[in-house]
């Protein structure tokens, strides 16, 4: 059976907007060390956590997070 990763741009959000990682977990209600794992793909977030950080963003679910590897920065076809 294939592995059940989920990938996600969390990093690349919080950078775009300047969000700390103590910022956005205050923001979401959770602790700071669970964005990191998240972002480094070491742990799934419910679809619950995963729908608020989401909004958090202000964009749809399907920006955030995939079950794919997203493309690497500028290799994206425009």
């Amino acid at each position: 059976m294939a592995t059940e990763d989920v990938y996600n741009r969390i990093s690349v959000l919080r950078a775009e907007r300047g969000v700390s990682r103590k910022d956005l977990a205050a923001a979401l209600g959770v602790h700071y060390q669970t964005i990191g794992y998240l972002e480094r793909g070491e742990y799934s977030p419910s679809l619950h956590l995963a729908l608020r950080i989401a909004e958090y963003f202000e964009v749809p679910v399907e920006i955030v997070f995939s079950l794919k590897p997203f493309p690497r920065l500028g290799s994206e076809v425009k």
